[in-house]
């Protein structure tokens, strides 16, 4: 076993200067070699001076996001080593080109060359980090570098700590040995063996004693000290900060749509969806005079549903069912093989058509475009008692289409355990609510979001 440090060891910050110097270099031979290949060996000074002057931008932007693209990755996946990569090298891009149209030289530059460099510098520090991911990986199969990590308590939290860091050898983590927390000292302080670069505490929230015991014997140790929570804490850690009176309060249960994105969304919705009831008003118009046609009763259908904050608001659908009155103003699910849906209300229903004018309900700020989907008043009244977390969806407006629905759970929730699923995806789209986020499930909904087994 290893029992020093070398000086050059890969998490070094030697590397992280080698990194940058390393893209620096794909960058600017992927420019050069675009050129070559596009304009041949003709001398073309001027036009080489020009194209270096957006090499050299892009370069230096690139050493602005180092800290991000460079940082260590032990314990991370490729996929998070190569997103850093990606997203900074699109930032660099983007302002290069509002550039080159700001200053009206956009002309001047090749297309070909640019597509070219952009892609195979792109790929060439894609490519680069593969084979530094592989020959890690190799390294540490024959047992190099490896962080030894000192694990604190004994119980779940501990046993959890030792499978996960067991269960990815890939990691570059090693458990050196688990102590109690009046024993840390002696396995910092020893000088028979490497010290742990890294310690863990996995010590329950409610263990002050220990919690203190352990960082008083660590407070002159350079390993990285880490707390492991239990799975209820690290809920609660999940949540926002707030200052009220003097007090910062931890956020359990508020509402995502304060402030800036509360505007963003707004601002959102009203564009998008003025601009998508422009694009389908033709078919809206079809629809309705198809509805009133082929059966008896209104075109458009509506019904109580909580939205934002509890309120109840009035959702509009085509009307897809023969005109019916249920009993003790119940709600009866729609079923598969419904005798209620008429064959056009089959047809919408399936497609998602009938949900169309709904967009007008997001031009009267009582919906948005994305977010969970309103469920019936008396549904609501039902399943709030069954599923943890249920009247949290209301922290948010109501959707059209949401993060459930994209992943299968919209339709019949004949079963509590599809209704579970359904609110667990709606309360993660509101923890991790953004414009990003909304545009993915919007791009993901044109795809697979309008059709599904599930829809009747």
């Amino acid at each position: 076993m290893i029992t020093s440090r070398s000086p050059m060891r890969l998490s070094s910050p030697v590397w992280h200067y080698v990194a940058m110097g390393m893209d620096a270099v794909l960058i600017t031979v992927c420019a050069l070699a675009s050129f070559r290949w596009h304009f041949g060996n003709n001398e073309q000074a001027p036009l080489l001076a020009r194209y270096s002057l957006l090499v050299l931008a892009a370069i230096v932007m690139m050493f602005g996001f180092s800290r991000s693209i460079n940082r260590s990755w032990r314990g991370a996946t490729l996929l998070d080593m190569l997103k850093p990569v990606l997203t900074s090298w699109f930032y660099c891009l983007a302002v290069i080109i509002a550039w080159l149209y700001l200053s009206k030289t956009s002309s001047d530059v090749s297309r070909l060359w640019f597509g070219t460099w952009v892609l195979s510098s792109l790929g060439s520090m894609c490519i680069a980090r593969v084979l530094i991911y592989a020959a890690l990986r190799w390294l540490r199969s024959k047992g190099y570098n490896f962080k030894m990590i000192l694990i604190v308590g004994t119980g779940p939290i501990s046993d959890a700590a030792q499978k996960a860091v067991l269960d990815a050898p890939w990691s570059g983590l090693k458990v050196q040995a688990v102590a109690a927390p009046e024993s840390v000292a002696a396995h910092v302080n020893a000088t028979d063996g490497r010290p742990p670069e890294e310690v863990w505490l996995c010590l329950p929230l409610g263990d002050k004693a220990g919690i203190e015991t352990s960082l008083k014997a660590l407070r002159h140790s350079t390993a990285n000290i880490r707390m492991v929570p239990d799975w209820f804490a690290l809920k609660l850690m999940n949540h926002g900060v707030s200052e009220m009176v003097g007090l910062h309060l931890l956020d359990l249960s508020t509402s995502p749509m304060t402030g800036m994105t509360h505007l963003v969304k707004t601002v959102q919705d009203i564009v998008l969806a003025a601009l998508i009831l422009l694009l389908i008003s033709p078919l809206m118009l079809l629809i309705a005079l198809a509805v009133k046609l082929t059966s008896p009763g209104p075109v458009l259908f509506k019904q109580l549903r909580h939205g934002w904050n509890g309120e109840s608001i009035a959702v509009h659908k085509f009307r897809s069912m023969v005109v019916h009155r249920e009993a003790n103003i119940q709600v009866t699910q729609a079923t598969r093989n419904d005798a209620r849906i008429t064959p056009l209300g089959a047809f919408l229903r399936r497609t998602s058509l009938d949900e169309l004018p709904q967009f007008f309900n997001v031009l009267q700020g009582r919906m948005s475009i994305v977010g969970p989907r309103p469920h019936a008043v008396q549904h609501n009244e039902h399943y709030k008692e069954l599923v943890p977390g249920y009247m949290r969806r209301h922290k948010v407006k109501p959707g059209i289409t949401g993060w459930a629905q994209i992943n299968g759970f919209r339709g019949e929730t004949d079963t509590l355990y599809k209704m579970e699923q359904r609110v667990t995806y709606d309360l993660f789209y509101i923890e991790h609510i953004s414009l990003g986020f909304d545009l993915k499930i919007i791009f993901i909904t044109m795809f697979k979001g309008f059709t599904h087994r599930n829809a009747h």
